[in-house]
């Protein structure tokens, strides 16, 4: 097994859902095999304007068949791994390309970098992992430093650096930070729902950093399956007092006794604050999935 990049861009041609799986040609089958059962990083590619370059990190559970096309088979996300980065990794930090591995002898990116699956060194996933997920806790502290100037030293051993990461990207806290602040960067700390963007006294924003399909429902923790609430909107929404269409209208839920009040706290555009940038706004698997619980539609 080894760590992989998988290629995506939204609106291609294939039927991808980051947070649950990735889909393939066969042409890729026995190189997505390698990776299978460890973790990948996505990524954007390069020609995309204003590309995101690496965007998040998940672990591949394991491959089936694509269930509605021939010759082609999905990546099935292992439930609760996926993880945004924030911020994004760009393809070149510092002058230099992020992932190493692509370049050739000559020190020039190979055509390898057009694969959209390809293996990643340790050194590269520790590398672009410390750039899209900092925390002063991710990894350990010795004389040996893991970073120097946000780069991962290239001659420290496999174990020394994958250890620490893959700990943190299954701790618990660390996955909160990380969830929060990508959610926060997106919304850019406004509410969702009532558009305001409240700082306490100590610079804290009042918004919350809210999952629309819990995690403890197989929801992750993606800026799309997230929302920006201030306390009480949040409070109603993981309540169902409120939830969304699909084209992000707010909607409440015929159960609640005091209609009026809940209304007066609506944005005056009836629809939900979504971010600027596309793959940020709510998927509409997980608002449907919401809507459901809680009986929106019965």
């Amino acid at each position: 097994m080894t760590f992989g990049v998988f290629m995506h861009k939204d609106g291609s041609i294939y039927d991808d859902i980051p947070e649950v799986h990735y889909q393939f040609p066969k042409s890729y089958l026995s190189r997505a095999q390698q990776m299978a059962g460890d973790w990948i990083v996505y990524r954007e590619p390069v020609k995309i304007p204003n590309s995101k370059g690496f965007f998040a990190v998940a672990k591949f559970e394991r491959i089936i068949p694509d269930p509605t096309e021939p010759d082609r088979y999905r990546a099935v996300i292992e439930e609760g791994s996926y993880l945004p980065f924030e911020p994004t990794v760009p393809h070149i930090a510092n002058g230099e390309q992020v992932e190493r591995g692509v370049l050739n002898e000559e020190g020039k990116v190979s055509g390898r970098a057009q694969a959209a699956v390809r293996p990643l060194s340790h050194a590269d996933f520790a590398r672009i992992i410390s750039l899209g997920l900092p925390d002063e806790d991710f990894l350990p502290r010795s004389d040996e430093e893991v970073i120097e100037d946000n780069r991962v030293r290239e001659h420290q051993t496999p174990f020394e650096i994958e250890r620490p990461i893959v700990q943190s990207l299954v701790s618990k806290p660390f996955r909160d930070r990380a969830f929060r602040r990508a959610v926060m960067h997106a919304y850019d700390g406004r509410c969702a729902v009532t558009g305001w963007k409240l700082v306490n006294g100590g610079g804290r924003l009042e918004a919350q950093a809210a999952h629309i399909r819990p995690v403890e429902h197989g929801g992750p923790d993606s800026v799309r399956n997230g929302l920006a609430l201030s306390g009480t909107a949040h409070w109603m929404f993981d309540r169902g007092l409120i939830g969304f269409r699909d084209d992000l209208e707010i909607i409440v839920h015929r159960k609640v006794n005091d209609r009026e009040g809940v209304e007066s706290i609506i944005n005056p555009t009836g629809k939900l604050k979504a971010p600027e940038i596309e793959s940020y706004r709510p998927h509409p698997k997980f608002l449907s999935w919401h809507r459901e619980f809680h009986g929106f539609d019965a």
